[in-house]
């Protein structure tokens, strides 16, 4: 099994590796015989994509001026997932697990009139000035927010006039509001940044049980020895019960996503299977089982209960580590539901390009693993931003304590049983577009 396997939604993602087709048939469509990068993606598609069948015919690969165009055009009406990428966007982001900016994330808010921070990580310009998870920017660089985004939806404006252009040392002057309501200032400098993938760790006591709280944000090579420090320190701290937030986590690498099981639960995973692999019916072949291992990790909790936080954010491995973990021990899902990805990429190099296409579908255990849909909560609760990580009043984070502390889910949530599914293709964001990383 290759063991750089990848389930991914979105930016934030990670793996390489590659697939190649046991059906000689493959090469005898017109495509595989030209040269052409959009000609070879599709040679590539009609041998591996787990949807080779639902593929659109007759569309001429030469009339497309970017294989994202041309691949936009041809994959199956079902795929919400499928991308190429760079090479070099893919060694940049998902190997040296850098990108070019200020180094943080944010939404839009009230109205349009402020953009809130959802994270910021920690090696970039805006956290050494400051800034934090909740904070709101009010203007920047003189011209008022609900300005910026008045000319950027009006197309008079576009990120690099709002941002500065993606060069080393460009400054913009920004000016925030905290959540006390107090103000800051201050000039961010853009350069390359390096991305911590767990955003945030504590330990917290709630009534008589210690409580872990882990923010992870994506499934990467670094996650690795992220995770493995993490974990260390809940082990040092003897905790009882675990937080896991994901609701910003669009997956990654699978073998990071079975380390993060492990921690979890090892040793009473020993030998039980952690994904079933199933591929189509050209690469049946590469079918496959795999068994919870901690992988690069060491420390193990053998915790027989988990909390996941999630929204329509939370995808592929973040999706993975809980169906995986469901046969065998408590896994107690709070905030919105999933984005709906029980599928995932062998992403394959094809001349200077990254070609991202479904591969195969993920069952677990007890063979379940149809959740297009999603992962509904067992209590379902609206995800806000209240403050920094960690912080009382997170309704997500609250719900978790409250359920620890009651064995039930708070007056305030809703029981699975009567949340009303929303439609996957309303949930999921689209790949690059997820958050305004910066």
């Amino acid at each position: 099994m290759n063991k750089f396997l990848v389930m991914a939604c979105c930016l934030v993602l990670a793996g390489c590796g590659g697939s190649d087709s046991s059906d000689s048939a493959d090469n005898n469509i017109a495509e595989c015989g030209r040269n052409d990068i959009n000609s070879q993606l599709y040679c590539k598609l009609h041998a591996d994509y787990l949807w080779y069948n639902e593929l659109k015919t007759g569309v001429d690969p030469l009339a497309f001026s970017t294989p994202a165009a041309y691949l936009s055009r041809v994959l199956a009406d079902r795929d919400r997932y499928s991308f190429v990428i760079t090479e070099q966007q893919y060694q940049d982001r998902y190997i040296n697990a850098v990108f070019f900016g200020f180094g943080f994330a944010t939404q839009r808010t009230d109205n349009n009139t402020a953009l809130q921070v959802l994270y910021v990580f920690d090696a970039g310009s805006a956290a050494q000035r400051g800034l934090r998870r909740a904070d709101k920017i009010m203007e920047i660089d003189g011209i008022s927010v609900a300005e910026w985004l008045a000319r950027l939806d009006a197309g008079t404006a576009t990120n690099d006039d709002i941002y500065g252009p993606n060069e080393e040392g460009v400054v913009r002057n920004f000016v925030w509001r905290k959540p006390d309501s107090s103000q800051q200032q201050a000039d961010f400098v853009k350069g390359t940044v390096s991305t911590n993938t767990v955003m945030h760790r504590s330990v917290s006591q709630v009534a008589e049980k210690k409580v872990g709280y882990l923010v992870f944000n994506t499934f990467i090579e670094l996650s690795e020895t992220e995770l493995e420090q993490a974990f260390s320190y809940f082990a040092q701290q003897n905790i009882d019960e675990l937080v896991l937030d994901v609701r910003y986590n669009g997956g990654g690498l699978i073998r990071v996503a079975n380390q993060l099981s492990s921690h979890i639960a090892l040793p009473r995973l020993q030998g039980k299977t952690f994904v079933k692999y199933r591929y189509n019916d050209k690469n049946t072949s590469k079918n496959s089982t795999v068994t919870f291992a901690l992988g690069a990790g060491r420390t193990n909790l053998n915790l027989p209960r988990v909390f996941v936080l999630t929204t329509a954010g939370s995808c592929s491995s973040s999706e993975l580590v809980i169906n995986a973990l469901s046969p065998f021990i408590d896994v107690v899902q709070i905030g919105e539901t999933t984005c709906g990805k029980p599928v995932g990429q062998m992403p394959d190099r094809v001349a200077g390009y990254r070609l991202f296409a479904i591969n195969f579908q993920t069952v677990n255990a007890l063979d379940f693993g149809d959740y297009f849909d999603g992962l509904m909560p067992n209590c379902q609760v609206n995800a806000t931003v209240a403050g920094d990580w960690g912080v009382s009043n997170d309704p997500l984070y609250a719900e978790a304590l409250a359920y620890i502390n009651n064995s039930n889910c708070s007056g305030v949530a809703v029981s699975s049983q009567s949340v009303q599914q929303q439609p996957a293709q309303l949930r999921v964001q689209p790949q690059w577009l997820r958050y305004n990383e910066q």
